[in-house]
């Protein structure tokens, strides 16, 4: 008797890019894994770290970094709860609990050493130039990245901010004290571009402009692109909050900032 049943599909060979798990040691040298992808063949050239939001490496997160390879870097997403299983916290009971346990999860204490570990196992790579590697942060990656270039900066030459998270309340930190990011933005070490909505409803446009008038006392060149009717997570095409022109607009920005400060990552993968 026939029936409907269809087997899954194994995923597309893409023969332009490699792309795997990998493993390596952490800022207090526990063994704690990221997410890679880079051109095949490709020579010295410009490498990415992302960093993601508070749901961890999603399927999302995994395409952008393939998406950057296809784009000629090499790119690495650091799992920032790989020290739990690779996934925040599951014993929430709201959504503020979730978001909370997330972030305790991958403090700023632990995460900035953790991505500067990741660069650090970026250099090891033959496809990687040392002194052309960049990150881009989304949301509560995004505000950690603030963290990460305000002062504490060893590795990058520049960076992107989607929505980046300006503040964290005492709850969502594992010392119990609020942290405001913003009076950090002064000591910025180097160029940052941002993208934010303008109807923003969990990071609201004015904290994310006030941040930004802090960067630029650093002197530090700094850019803002705000995105008339574009909600937080609007980048993430699986999210409800989508928006496909801000998306290709942020994309189109982004890809010229790092051309503009890393070179050509294309020309140096075809080499």
């Amino acid at each position: 008797m026939a029936h409907s049943y269809t087997p899954p599909l194994p995923p597309v060979w893409n023969r332009k890019i490699e792309h795997h798990w990998v493993e390596f040691k952490g800022g207090n040298g526990d063994l704690i894994r990221g997410y890679l992808a880079k051109p095949r063949g490709a020579r010295k050239g410009p490498a990415i770290v992302q960093v993601h939001e508070n749901i961890g490496v999603i399927p999302h997160r995994r395409e952008v970094t393939r998406k950057l390879a296809e784009e000629g870097f090499t790119a690495l997403t650091v799992d920032l709860y790989s020290r739990i299983g690779g996934r925040p916290p599951q014993d929430f009971k709201s959504p503020e609990e979730r978001r909370q346990k997330a972030f305790l999860a991958a403090f700023d204490e632990q995460a900035i050493p953790d991505l500067e570990a990741g660069c650090t196992y970026l250099k090891t790579l033959p496809e990687v130039d040392a002194g052309r590697i960049a990150a881009i942060g989304y949301c509560s990656g995004g505000g950690t990245l603030y963290g990460w270039v305000c002062g504490q900066n060893k590795s990058l030459k520049c960076a992107v901010v989607y929505y980046g998270n300006c503040d964290l309340a005492a709850a969502s930190r594992p010392d119990g004290k609020d942290l405001n990011r913003i009076p950090l933005g002064s000591k910025l070490q180097i160029p940052v571009l941002v993208h934010h909505g303008d109807a923003d409803q969990a990071v609201p446009l004015e904290k994310e402009k006030a941040m930004v008038a802090e960067l630029k006392k650093s002197g530090q060149p700094v850019e803002l692109h705000v995105y008339p009717g574009a909600n937080h997570v609007f980048e993430d095409d699986t999210h409800p909050n989508y928006m496909k022109e801000p998306t290709v607009q942020a994309w189109t920005r982004t890809m010229e900032f790092l051309r503009r400060h890393l070179g050509d990552a294309k020309a140096a993968a075809a080499e």
